[in-house]
């Protein structure tokens, strides 16, 4: 089971079968051509498949079948029909993309705001809980960017998700592929008990070597790598790290259908029971 969900965890696996991007024209036909291209693209695209029930593994697989990708996409997490089981709260985040001036993909980014409580200073995508109104995880992602930056899910074509990411604090996060035809059209307006900042940048640079580096650390008994890139605009330094990175590295990937010249080593874990403070991971 495991050497088959490590395969899993391979974009190429799951991307080949997608006809190639167009390559990007001059003027604005040129450009919503390419992103025409690149919504279709995308539309082809589908998760791994994840396996349901796993309640009752035999002896000799049950450090095995229930697992899970902290910081990583969540190959298998199965849904349970046990109540007493813990299931971790659903989150969405948007991967908002559009074509730079030099014809390159970017994304919007966040620098949250230093006084929340959890990730505080750090840099994020929008996005954020689900709540029981939004209708699924396109809504809940492009609903948190409005609240979060202003950004009208009116300029946003969502056309994607991804599949699963299971972060530090145990959120299940689903990351939603939106493109954005007029950059123009969005001006920032972020909610400053959320966010500080916003930003863009290339998403090539997430399956570069350049800027990059990176730190091993353990979890449950696991060894994995957390990557950090370092960005820097205008007179500003930024660091995208965790959780993000693990979710813009996959997202590079697939929609660049390019894997990175580094080693993501993507930790599988057990799904806890029970989730508690030594559940989380510093």
């Amino acid at each position: 089971m495991i050497s088959i969900l490590r395969r899993l965890s391979k974009p190429s696996l799951y991307i080949t079968q997608i006809p190639k991007l167009m390559e990007s024209s001059s003027g604005s036909s040129g450009c919503s051509r390419r992103l025409d291209a690149l919504a279709q693209q995308l539309r082809l695209y589908k998760p791994p498949p994840l396996w349901d029930d796993i309640d009752e593994p035999s002896s000799e697989e049950s450090n095995g079948k229930v697992v899970s990708q902290v910081g990583f996409p969540e190959s298998a997490t199965p849904i349970s029909r046990d109540p007493e089981r813990f299931r971790p709260k659903k989150a969405a985040v948007l991967i908002c993309l559009f074509e730079g001036k030099d014809g390159d993909l970017r994304v919007i980014l966040t620098k949250r705001s230093t006084r929340l409580s959890t990730h505080s200073g750090e840099i994020a995508l929008p996005g954020g809980k689900a709540e029981e109104g939004d209708e699924d995880d396109g809504a809940t992602a492009t609903r948190e960017a409005e609240e979060e930056i202003g950004l009208d899910p009116s300029l946003v074509n969502v056309v994607s998700v991804l599949e699963p990411f299971l972060s530090k604090h145990l959120l299940r996060v689903v990351p939603v592929i939106g493109l954005m035809t007029d950059r123009n059209a969005f001006i920032p307006r972020p909610n400053p008990a959320e966010v500080e900042e916003v930003f863009d940048a290339p998403l090539d640079m997430f399956i570069k070597d350049e800027n990059r580096r990176s730190e091993e650390r353990e979890w449950m008994g696991c060894k994995y790598l957390v990557h950090f890139f370092d960005y820097e605009t205008g007179n500003k330094k930024y660091v995208i790290w965790g959780l993000t990175a693990g979710i813009l590295i996959r997202a590079a990937s697939i929609v660049l259908q390019s894997s990175p010249p580094f080693l993501e080593q993507n930790p599988i874990f057990k799904v806890p029971r029970v989730a508690s403070k030594d559940t989380i991971m510093s």
